[in-house]
């Protein structure tokens, strides 16, 4: 419906949509910025406080993005990010998921984020890539998996990094600044040096950038 909605008025629709989305997060406790833009209906689990949802100005949701926290989870997003659709963050423990600003990511994208997953400013994120800061414990074969403590490491993403399409990147990576990363590569337990070229399973290296 909202859809139809848009189409048969050129998209003007979406501009009162955005400011009525606006004041329902905001109503629930969700800072939200000037200039927010909304293609979409937020889904929101909160198991966590709603003011740890942090909304910075000229946000996009360009669809409907899935936001979720629980105990003291944080998710911050800059100014100026834009967010496709289908896109799910969530912040659970004590982490901050921050999104620095100018950032854009790509529909069906996930953060799944157990500890903290920073990612830099004028970043460019494609679709369907899945960022997981925590793993399932496997050490005891008598145990089921599902029962075994999770482990944990951070995710830090520097600024002016591109990330291709179907990236999975794991606990305990770091990309530094002018990085790109191949798409369908997997990264975990890794720093990467500025301007680095990085594909692969498990990702490497494979030139710098010049």
């Amino acid at each position: 419906m909202f859809e139809f909605l848009a189409l048969i008025t050129n998209k003007h629709y979406w501009k009162f949509h955005s400011i009525i989305i606006k004041l329902i997060l905001k109503s629930y406790g969700i800072s939200v910025g000037k200039g927010f833009y909304c293609e979409g209906v937020p889904l929101l689990k909160l198991r966590g406080k709603a003011e740890n949802i942090q909304i910075g100005d000229y946000v996009s949701f360009l669809g409907n993005v899935d936001l979720r926290n629980r105990e003291n989870g944080k998710i911050i997003i800059g100014n100026h990010v834009a967010i496709d659709g289908n896109v799910r963050l969530v912040a659970a423990n004590d982490t901050i998921l921050s999104i620095g600003e100018h950032t854009g990511i790509g529909a069906f994208t996930v953060f799944n984020c157990g500890v903290d997953v920073l990612i830099g400013k004028n970043c460019l994120i494609s679709g369907q890539c899945y960022f997981q800061s925590s793993e399932h414990g496997i050490r005891n074969n008598g145990q089921l998996i599902a029962h075994q403590p999770h482990t944990y490491g951070t995710i830090q993403i520097g600024d002016d990094v591109w990330i291709a399409a179907n990236v999975t990147i794991a606990k305990n990576v770091i990309l530094e600044d002018g990085c790109v990363v191949g798409a369908k590569s997997f990264l975990r337990n890794t720093t990467f040096s500025k301007n680095s070229i990085i594909a692969g399973i498990p990702a490497k290296t494979i030139k710098m950038r010049i």
